[in-house]
């Protein structure tokens, strides 16, 4: 690089870089205020609260990275042609693609960083959250059973306590169990004590009933007993792996051998389209950067007009973001859009391309002025 360029990029870069942070400083503090209730309810140590909560930025980057990238390179380049900088680089003989460089370098670096992300980062960092947000809500059960209020413990198990006692004692105590859409079970203890055996949490209840209800045969038993047990866990191991995890937190490879076992179309078909994403959405990154540079620096450099530009390379990074959204929306429920998430993602490189190569590109010709009349002395001599 030489200095010109040298000394765009580097700008570029470090407002970028400042950019994403605070856009991910204030994605990060609207997401954890939804986990908040895994330390007041969960005993959630902080550190391990902001740990959690740091885990699902990889996620949001993917997205961040490229709007401050536009974002930079739209404010930089606005800034440079009101302070005439790129007016003289262009009076120096520089071109629209020597100009652009800086900006295009940039944005392949933000290319390379987006593949990393989205095909090992945050399939990586995504599946340790859930794992762990799992294990917060359900495997801390002790903290969980809070007096006047719902519990919700694990799946299908929610338990009210009226009171506790300072000794640990639970008084006036139901508990609804939902058993796979065929039977429910109502739990009511005048007392009880929660209790762990060998890392499972279990309510032992003293002088109660067990209501169990069969919805199909609309069959009500009762049972009355002076002591019985009521396990909290969450489902076992065994019986978590029936659930499919999310897209998002498979790898590529699983990704491409998926098990299809109990999805149905539309299932597989958001597991088909996180593929398409993941190898198409690094590159709108390139796409926000060619939306900003065609717009901005095609044409001649006049202050007077700059605002409109700016305005227009915005509104046009919005419909470009949400035509890729839209898009993807769309691919999930018919696989035959997914030609055109490429198609999307690539069009305004391919154009912007054609508007920096082509020389003179929206800018208006000279025109020669008319030539002067001679003067009607200029034939005679002193």
């Amino acid at each position: 690089m030489n200095g010109l360029t040298r000394y765009m990029f580097w700008q570029l870069f470090v407002g970028m870089t400042l950019v994403a942070s605070a856009l991910t400083c204030v994605v990060w503090l609207t997401q954890s205020l939804r986990f908040v209730d895994l330390i007041v309810n969960s005993g959630l140590s902080v550190g391990m609260f902001v740990y959690l909560t740091g885990l699902m930025m990889p996620n949001f980057l993917t997205i961040i990275l490229p709007v401050s990238l536009f974002a930079i390179t739209t404010f930089t380049y606005h800034r440079m042609i009101m302070d005439r900088e790129l007016v003289v680089m262009r009076a120096a003989g520089l071109g629209q693609m020597a100009l652009a460089k800086p900006a295009i370098i940039l944005s392949f670096l933000a290319v390379a960083v987006g593949y990393l992300l989205s095909t090992y980062v945050v399939p990586t960092s995504y599946a340790q959250f859930r794992t762990m947000k799992f294990d917060a809500r359900y495997n801390f059960s002790h903290v969980l059973l809070r007096e006047g209020t719902f519990n919700d413990v694990s799946r299908g198990v929610t338990v009210y306590v009226r009171e506790r006692t300072d000794d640990g004692q639970l008084l006036g105590i139901m508990a609804h169990i939902e058993k796979d859409g065929h039977k429910t079970e109502t739990w009511l203890a005048k007392r009880g004590a929660l209790v762990e055996n060998e890392g499972q949490a279990r309510v032992v209840m003293y002088n109660g009933s067990r209501q169990e209800f069969t919805i199909k045969s609309k069959q009500l038993t009762i049972l009355y007993f002076d002591q019985s047990v009521l396990d909290l866990d969450p489902p076992t191991e065994e019986e978590d792996n029936i659930r499919h995890r999310e897209p998002r937190e498979r790898s590529m490879a699983e990704l491409y051998d998926l098990d299809t076992t109990g999805l149905d179309e539309k299932g597989i078909g958001k597991y088909k389209v996180e593929i398409h994403r993941r190898l198409a959405l690094p590159w709108s990154a390139l796409g926000f950067t060619m939306l900003a540079l065609a717009v901005l620096i095609s044409g001649a450099f006049t202050r007077r007009g700059e605002g409109n530009r700016v305005f227009g390379a915005v509104l046009l990074a919005a419909a470009y973001q949400g035509s890729l959204l839209a898009i993807l929306n769309a691919a999930a429920k018919d696989n035959s859009l997914f030609p055109i998430i490429y198609i999307l993602t690539a069009a305004p490189i391919v154009l912007g391309a054609f508007i920096l190569i082509k020389p003179g590109f929206g800018q208006k010709p000279r025109t020669a002025p008319p030539p002067s009349a001679p003067s009607p002395h200029s034939g005679q001599t002193a």
